[in-house]
This record gives structure tokens, sequence and C-alpha cells, in this order.
């Protein structure tokens, strides 16, 4: 009986040993996510995702299909595809700058930044491992094939607070993540159905020209045509001398935001007659004093002043100025420009958004 008991007891400690193989805690895992960043950091460190993203910032739901093209030192390519609407933008940076492009549209815009280097998006890796590292409070738990983290979100919008991030327990790539605000509602919920480490990217892949004349990685939709609509053939190796314009798309009607800050109110608006880009001036009055100016510019690319990129999830806009700060986005073929000496960024940010989802009346 002695011997038969022993016996169980190595059994039973071998068996423990085994069960334990592989488990790994909060502390490992991060040390592995920092050697992942640094291989990200190294010459050939690249990345490439696609899912779904959902943003429940209005009175309806809003999907985007998002698609994330990541290559060492600092080439980005985001595409977000409006599903309810067909639109398509791409936010691209290569050594040229960061350029906002709506291909369906021929519209571009460019800027001088950093972006995104320091500033949160929930789409990047980069955002998703930093947030992970830097929370020394961090909650952390195994889940079937992957490890649940929930950690303090560092965004732009004040109002995001919390985040869950689910990672491969194999390969640690990111399967979803879910943003909440202070009363733990998701926000923001981004579900990855595509995740792979160091992919092939062709040399034009984040080329500017390249992605105005293509709806998808490898379909053309579009081609650059003049102020009549028709198609303009450049010789090859010859630069343009001056700026494309497209065809007017005419008039838009006025369009007002869904979300107005508590203590504000609508002023007026008015449509600025004979203006060629349809530009459209709404004012609001209260606690916060600010104006909204739409229009539908032809100038094919446009260069925006200095400034910082905002994240507004269905795109990013560049807010410039001091003592008077302008908030300016494309959508849609659209520029918003909301200007204001008092108007926080985070209430610029949610009007913003609330503009996404109407129409011109």
């Amino acid at each position: 009986m002695r011997r038969i008991t022993w016996v169980l007891a190595i059994m039973m400690s071998v068996a423990l040993i085994m069960t334990g193989c592989g488990k790994k805690d909060a502390a490992s895992v991060v040390k592995d996510l920092n050697n992942v960043a640094d291989k990200l950091e190294s010459k050939q460190g690249a990345y490439q995702g696609s899912g779904t993203m959902t943003l429940y910032t209005g009175e309806q739901p809003q999907e985007y299909k998002v698609e994330v093209w990541y290559k060492n030192p600092s080439y980005y390519r985001i595409s977000l595809a409006n599903v309810q609407k067909d639109i398509t933008q791409i936010v691209l940076r290569n050594d040229e700058g960061v350029f906002v492009l709506t291909p369906s549209l021929n519209k571009s815009f460019r800027f001088q930044s950093d972006w995104p280097d320091n500033q949160g998006q929930v789409y990047l890796y980069q955002t998703l491992v930093r947030g992970i590292v830097s929370d020394n409070n961090r909650q952390f738990v195994a889940d079937g094939d992957n490890y649940v983290f929930e950690v303090a979100a560092n965004y732009q919008s004040s109002a995001l607070v919390r985040q869950k991030i689910w990672l491969d327990k194999k390969s640690y790539a990111p399967k979803q993540v879910q943003v909440s605000d202070s009363e733990a509602k998701v926000v923001v919920d981004v579900k990855f159905d595509n995740f792979k480490f160091d992919p092939e990217f062709t040399k034009d892949s984040f080329d500017m020209q390249k992605n105005m004349t293509a709806g998808t990685a490898s379909e053309s939709t579009v081609a650059e045509v003049d102020e009549n609509g028709n198609p303009v053939v450049v010789p090859e190796g010859q630069e343009q001398s001056a700026p494309q314009v497209t065809a007017e798309l005419g008039d838009f009607g006025i369009i007002e935001p869904g979300y107005v800050p508590s203590g504000v109110e609508f002023k007026d608006s008015n449509k600025i007659e004979s203006s060629k880009d349809h530009a459209v001036l709404i004012r609001y009055d209260g606690i916060y004093q600010y104006t909204i100016m739409e229009s539908r510019p032809l100038d094919r690319a446009v260069s925006l002043a200095p400034g910082s990129v905002i994240d507004l999830g269905f795109t990013v806009g560049l807010l410039s100025g001091d003592e008077q700060q302008t908030l300016t986005w494309m959508n849609e073929g659209v520029e918003y420009r909301i200007t204001s000496a008092n108007l926080p960024v985070s209430e610029m940010m949610q009007i913003a958004a609330s503009m996404e989802e109407q129409s011109g009346k």
C-alpha cells in the first residue's frame, strides 16, 4: 500500500507539472510583447491586418471595414470603408508626409506630421502593445486560445477610459479590441479577421498616386480627371506642374451636426452665394461660440497648415491654430472646418463624429 501511495503521489506531481507547462502570467506575456515590438522596429519589421470596426458614438452604430499596413521605419496605410455608405478613405504615411485620400472622389489632403507617433490608434498594433506594457495596473486572464488584457485607454478622446484587448496565445496577433467610456459602455469595437507579421509589400504599396487609383489593394476604380471629368493622361516620368481638379459634384445642402454641446444653441446658417465650392457657414452661440464651415473644394490636393492630427474614428482630422483653433477634416468629398476660441477639442471631436451620419438639408 505504501508503494502504491508513492506511485500515485509521483504521478500526480508529474500531472501537475505537465498541466503547468505552457502557462504564462501577465509579466511573461508583457516581456514577449516587448520582444515583438522590438522586432517591428527592426529593419524588416512589418505587419498587415484587416477586420471590422464598429463605432457607437451616434444614434446608430457605424460599421467600417478596416485594413492596416505597416512597414518599418514609418510607413502606414489604413483603409477605412464605410459599409453603409460605400465610401473608402485611406490614411497614408510615407516619406512625403501624411495623406488622407478618398479615391472614389479623387480627393486628397496632404500635411506634414509625425502621425501616428505617440498617438493612440485603436487599430494599430503598436498602440495596443504600448497600452498593455505601460499600465502597471493591467488585468490579465487566459481565455481559451487568447490572452485578454484590460488596461487604461490612452487615446485623444477623454471619453475613452478603458480598453479590453484579446491577443492570440501563439503569435500575439490582435484578435479584438473594445474601448469603453466612463460608464463601461463600449464605444469602439474592432474585430480582426486576419493579422500577420512580416508580410511582403510591393515597392509602391505606400505610394500616394498608386493608392489614389485603387479602391482596394488590387482593384483600380478611378483615374485622374480634369475639370470636365475627362481622364488626364500624364506622360511617364513627367511631373504635374499644377494640381488637377475634379468635376464639380454639385450642391450638398447644409449638413448640421447631430450633437450640440450643453449650453450651446444654433444661431444661424448661410450659404455663401456664388461660391464655386458651395460653401456653407453655420454659427453656434452660448457657453461656447463656434462656426462650422462646409465646402466641396475642387482642388484635387490641398496642403494644410502645420498642426496636430486628430483621430476621429471614421477618418483623421487636422487641428491647427493657437488662441483660435480649427479642426479640419474631409468626408464624402465635403471639407469641414470647426473654428472656435473656446470650444474644447473633445467637443470638436464629438461634433465631428455626429456629422458623419448626417446628410444635407
